[in-house]
């Protein structure tokens, strides 16, 4: 169906009159009536009947008409939908209690007037396919893909190194504590349920048990981290690694532990990745507020995996 007939339609149905809704569309009271017979053909029906005072619909026209003007917001809608400067900023952040979200959270504080979409992804692959294909402008990641090679199109930027500490029960052996080092966690049982093999913090926490020898558990099944809180609450040879920003409501009575990692501080180094040719205008916007309002990288007593490399 030609658009261009329905908006000719809506503007003869709206004006009364062909040669005002010519003048209205710019274009000839010819044209219009072109369009309007080409409209009744493709359709099968009269639309409209022409009077002394102009045009007045038909029954048919009179049912046409709301879904004629449908038409053109379904139509202006999809146009929208791929101009970068009339869509919402999507952003993949992992999940909603973590660093990334809270690196969203104060973007928005800073930068109200843009909209923004934020969804959360499953692993790198997903993001960087999301990417790709123009389904999101950036993702929040701990690295690009390990173990694989890059993607030439995707550029990426290091944003934020974030401590891990040691959470633990208040009958933990490390419970009273004001830091550890992480010599000190080497045969401690260090309990993560929610790391998948392949994905990217699956690779940050191999990369940690092989340089310094601990032991992280990853079995039985993640049930998210209210479970995770009260399991390591009531289980004195239990602990796990919780990131530094991680929001989590404290359930009262727990007696939980929040203890740093020294000598040296494990970071979780999240990056944003985009699209080198993503032209929306509010993705620079978001790299310069990262820029400006994160911290520096590689800060001396930390510890990072050796393919974490700045780009």
């Amino acid at each position: 169906m030609d658009l261009e007939a329905v908006r000719t339609f809506v503007a003869v149905a709206e004006a009364g009159q062909f040669q005002k809704a010519a003048a209205d569309l710019s274009i000839t009271q010819q044209a219009v009536s072109k369009r309007i017979a080409g409209l009744e053909r493709d359709l099968g029906v009269r639309l409209f009947t022409r009077t002394p005072r102009g045009a007045e619909l038909t029954i048919d026209g009179q049912a046409f008409l709301p879904h004629a003007r449908e038409l053109l917001r379904v139509a202006e809608r999809a146009v929208a939908s791929v101009h970068t400067s009339r869509r919402p900023l999507r952003v993949d952040v992992i999940n909603s209690r973590g660093a990334a979200s809270g690196l969203m959270r104060g973007f928005h504080r800073a930068h109200p007037e843009i909209d923004l979409d934020v969804v959360m992804l499953f692993d790198v692959e997903t993001a960087v396919t999301a990417i790709r294909s123009g389904a999101i402008d950036a993702s929040f990641r701990a690295v690009a893909m390990p173990g694989r090679p890059f993607p030439e199109d995707i550029e990426s930027v290091r944003v934020l190194d974030e401590p891990l500490q040691l959470l633990t029960g208040p009958a933990h052996a490390l419970a009273g504590a004001r830091s550890v080092t992480v010599a000190q966690l080497a045969g401690h049982r260090i309990w993560m349920p929610g790391i998948v093999p392949g994905t990217e913090w699956a690779a940050y926490y191999d990369d940690l048990v092989a340089e310094f020898g601990l032991t992280i558990e990853a079995t039985g099944p993640n049930f998210g981290s209210d479970a995770l809180l009260d399991t390591v609450a009531d289980t004195p040879a239990l602990a796990t690694f919780m990131s530094e920003q991680t929001r989590l409501v404290w359930p009262a009575g727990h007696g939980l532990r929040r203890i740093p990692v020294t000598d040296p501080t494990p970071v979780y180094p999240h990056s944003l990745l985009w699209h080198r040719d993503n032209p929306h205008p509010a993705l620079a916007t978001l790299r310069a507020h990262l820029a400006a309002t994160t911290a520096g990288h590689d800060a001396a007593g930390t510890w990072v995996p050796d393919w974490v490399i700045p780009r």
